[in-house]
């Protein structure tokens, strides 16, 4: 009997420490590109390798991450880590994670982007987690719409005011219900907007309202009062609401569509042959032609018990071979710096999805420095809140242009206030 209390205790014991070591993060993950689905692969081999440790993919929406998570974070709840995109303005919640990483090799890969992560603080040396890829804001054009209209399809080099003009004769001729549109997103308006000579944040990282921001915003709401774009998309849906708009060219009911190349896997699945398309060259505002620079980040959290286990987890996904692997499933940019001098074979990608993937990554040289300041802002989601906001409520007749930038200016400098008083 006190051998086998001995052999019981023994046993419980074991159990105990077995239960007291194990460790599990969960990890939030939209399935859009580089996300849940694509990760699934090497998060699996990474538990099988680490026994004891378990990594948790959570599938949520994008809407969750861009609203939820952020109100999670600041009452110190929500996920061990998680795929973001608001790289700046989520820096206070970032868990340093230099000592579980090869810091050497996030500094060579990953050098430039790392600093989005680092929100207003220039000198930081930390590792707060890895950009996963990086992603252009683009336009999509449905090519057999303009062969059926007998519209020549605008070179490298056109300008905004062309494209819609050439939109709005194949929309006519074709009978297509939209002639543009672009994502419900201040990320999307931030690229027209500062092809107009918007600056929107100035080097000491304060908010700039000027005429270029001005002048943007006097043509995107004319093209929504003369039909070149919907009312009811940005105008219908209130308040900072985040709406992508890409279904409508999946189903060919637009000719021209800004949105991103994170969609370019999308549409090489589910519009196949259905109908001809192609990403073309951002178009030329009078300031520039430029495109806004973005991407995601995994990165962990401070409230996380298990910091070591999260930046195991990140230096395992950030390995070469593991990170090649997502990026070619995912289909998109990889941000790494040898991927981008050594190139990735996309084999699920169809030729034409090759191709504009190459014209994605064509418009990263013609990037504005403004783009890029903007992109690593840590105020970036409360400027774009603003200008989503203020915009619609200029196309639904209740703010004058000249009231939305004054309003715009009080939200983002309000936004500023109260994040320095915490």
């Amino acid at each position: 009997m006190k051998l086998t209390a001995i052999l019981s205790n023994t046993a419980f014991g074991l159990v105990m420490t077995a239960t007291a070591h194990a460790q599990e993060v969960t990890i939030y993950c939209d399935d859009i590109g580089f996300g849940c689905k694509t990760m699934a692969p090497v998060a699996e081999r990474f538990n099988e390798e680490h026994p004891g440790k378990t990594v948790k993919l959570e599938t949520v929406s994008y809407q969750t991450v861009v609203e939820a998570l952020p109100v999670q974070l600041e009452s110190g709840e929500g996920p061990d880590a998680a795929i973001i995109t608001d790289l700046g303005g989520l820096s206070r919640y970032y868990v340093d994670l230099t000592p579980y990483v090869d810091a050497a090799n996030f500094e060579k890969e990953f050098g430039q982007t790392l600093q989005w992560l680092r929100g207003t603080d220039g000198k930081s040396k930390a590792i707060n987690g890895m950009p996963t890829s990086l992603t252009v804001n683009g336009a999509y054009v449905n090519l057999t719409l303009f062969e059926q209209a007998g519209v020549s399809v605008p070179e490298e080099g056109a300008t905004w005011d062309e494209w819609a003009e050439a939109a709005r004769k194949v929309a006519e001729a074709t009978n297509t219900e939209f002639p543009m549109e672009m994502d419900r997103s201040g990320h999307r308006f931030a690229s027209f907007a500062i092809s107009h000579g918007a600056e929107l944040v100035d080097e000491e990282g304060n908010p700039v309202v000027d005429d270029g921001l001005h002048a943007a915003i006097d043509t995107f709401v004319e093209w929504h009062k003369n039909g070149t774009m919907p009312l009811d998309l940005w105008g219908a849906v209130g308040g900072s609401t985040h709406r992508e708009l890409f279904e409508d060219f999946l189903n060919a009911n637009v000719v021209f569509y800004f949105g991103g190349s994170w969609t370019l896997s999308r549409m090489d699945t589910e519009v196949g042959d259905l109908f001809e398309w192609a990403v073309v060259d951002t178009p030329c505002g009078p300031s520039s032609c430029t495109a806004m620079p973005g991407g995601g980040a995994l990165v962990g959290f401070k409230h996380t018990p298990h910091p070591e286990l999260v930046g195991e987890y990140i230096d395992y996904v950030a390995q070469q071979e593991n990170y090649k692997e997502i990026i070619a499933a995912a289909v998109e940019i990889p941000a790494a710096t040898s991927l981008i001098e050594e190139g990735v074979d996309y084999p699920t990608a169809s030729e034409r999805t090759q191709v504009a993937l190459r014209t994605f990554m064509d418009q990263i040289p013609k990037m504005a420095p403004a783009a890029y300041r903007f992109q690593g802002w840590r105020y970036q989601r409360a400027m774009m809140n603003a200008l989503t906001t203020r915009i619609s409520q200029v196309i639904n007749d209740e703010l004058t242009v000249e009231a939305a930038l004054e309003r715009i200016r009080q939200d983002v400098e309000l936004a500023i206030q109260a994040a320095e008083a915490k």
